[in-house]
């Protein structure tokens, strides 16, 4: 087969081998999704508890926490039956049950907490369980309300010995982790924009009877859910944060309830911008009536951040099966340098000069999280990566990680808890990505620009969690 018909680009086997990998850029086929089924423990085995174990808890537990030899339920806490009774099958019935929270973080035996109850529940559980000296793996959004955002600061100031980890799984994803290692490197030379978008077609109901419509379908209403931007834009600002490493100045927006007018109050399509101290923009959108996403690559459940840099761009999703583009597209002239315009030389990897300019504007190579330097493997290994990379171009092939995120970022909080290391996903970036989330919702409520330095003068006094219920609704 002639190489132009294998690569659509004007690159040699050879040269085309070392530019993908030198960038960390291959394919990985797989048939089947990431999932790891077990782990050998490296540490010693933590005692832990889940308190809310609804739809997302159980797929924690079915999925990924049964696999865990390094961690031991050994407790679960839902006041709906029939969820808990699920759960406990899921280990075979020995973990004990609990219908009130404080009863379960009571015992001595527990030693760390996964939180997976409803938004506006997150804050009392969690401080009963700092409070009782217990780890905590909390779910996104950390908390709800800004005095929530200054109230679980003030805990952790208080319990700094105890982990607290939020469940945003791309920085524990290879492939992101990858990105960012390129990013950093250079390899798109300086971010300019970030474009966001998670578009469903869906209307995001849970069938319940009318007794339970509000415990079922919480993230319909506002009393207890921070709508589109705390289930889904919450991952991916935080995506921009760590691709930054900034944090952002202002957000402005607007939002609609157009479609979905069947008794919810939070809207169905948002669309915002979020600037950086830098000047780099987010670019966010998420609506529930299209999932379609322009161009040629897996759909991802209307699911991408496309990272655009002033010498390339990164595509990323995390969704199926997780999926990176790397587009290659040099500036010739930049402001630094506009009287010389000259072609720039960039050693971004490993102190190695990338060829890639024989490459076209839009020719994009799959990004490998798992890349291996093709002068340091034989023959066969370098057919079998351009194969793959060729076959990946196709479509014939579909990319997936070798470990779930989901299951790196909960065998990491186990591991963590043990040791006592840092989580990447910590309170910091838990605390950072709620403020996004709740001053993202105020400037479309209030139709403005709103800066993020607001929220040190919004809810300075602790809510009142006195009354909170001693248990918990389904999630």
């Amino acid at each position: 087969m002639a190489e132009s018909e294998m690569t659509g680009i004007q690159l040699d086997r050879r040269d085309f081998a070392k530019v993908a990998a030198a960038a960390g850029v291959a394919a990985t086929a797989a048939s089947h999704g990431p999932f790891v089924r077990s782990a050998k423990a490296d540490s010693r085995v933590v005692n832990y508890a889940m308190i809310g174990p609804g739809s997302r808890g159980r797929r924690l537990l079915e999925r990924h926490l049964v696999h865990m030899d390094h961690g031991k339920c050994v407790a679960l806490c839902d006041i709906y039956e029939k969820n808990l009774n699920r759960a406990l099958k899921v280990f075979n019935d020995e973990p004990r049950a609990y219908t009130d929270y404080n009863e379960l973080l009571a015992q001595d035996d527990i030693e760390a907490v996964f939180i997976t109850v409803p938004l506006f529940l997150h804050f009392p559980v969690m401080k009963a369980a700092l409070e009782a000296g217990k780890h905590v793996f909390c779910e996104k959004s950390l908390v709800f309300t800004p005095a929530e955002v200054h109230a679980l600061a003030d805990l952790h100031e208080a319990h700094p010995d105890l982990t607290i980890q939020v469940g945003l799984q791309r920085r524990y994803s290879l492939l992101y982790r990858r990105a960012k290692q390129m990013i950093d490197a250079g390899a798109i030379g300086d971010i300019t924009h970030i474009q966001a978008q998670w578009h469903r077609n869906t209307n995001w109901r849970r069938k319940a009877k009318p007794d339970f419509e509000d415990q079922f379908n919480w993230r319909l209403y506002r009393k207890y859910s921070g709508g589109l931007c705390a289930e889904l834009m919450s991952h991916q600002v935080d995506v921009a944060d760590w691709f930054l490493d900034q944090h952002p100045a202002t957000v402005v927006g607007v939002g609609g309830l157009d479609y979905w007018r069947d008794g919810r109050d939070i809207y169905d399509n948002i669309q915002l911008i979020f600037e950086y101290p830098g000047g780099q923009k987010l670019q966010y959108s998420s609506i529930m009536t299209n999932r379609h996403i322009a161009g040629r690559r897996v759909p991802g459940d209307g699911c991408r951040e496309t990272i655009l840099g002033t010498d390339g761009a990164i595509e990323l999703t995390l969704i199926p099966y997780g999926d990176g583009m790397f587009y290659r597209d040099v500036m010739k002239v930049k402001m630094e340098d506009q009287a010389k315009q000259k072609e720039v030389e960039e050693n971004w990897v490993a102190g190695a000069t990338v060829g890639m300019d024989t490459a076209e504007q839009g020719d994009g190579f799959p990004i490998d999280p798992e890349a291996v330097n093709p002068d340091e493997v034989g023959f066969i290994e370098k057919e079998l990566f351009f194969a793959k990379t060729w076959a990946y171009n196709k479509g014939i092939l579909r990319p997936s990680e070798t470990v779930d995120p989901e299951y790196a970022e909960l065998s990491s909080f186990l591991k963590d808890v043990a040791t006592g290391g840092r989580p990447r996903a910590d309170i910091e970036v838990g605390l950072r990505d709620s403020v996004a989330v709740i001053l993202a919702n105020l400037a479309m409520d209030e139709q403005r620009k709103v800066a993020f330095a607001e929220i040190e003068g919004m809810g300075r006094q602790p809510r009142d969690v006195t009354s909170a219920p001693r248990a918990t609704a389904a999630d």
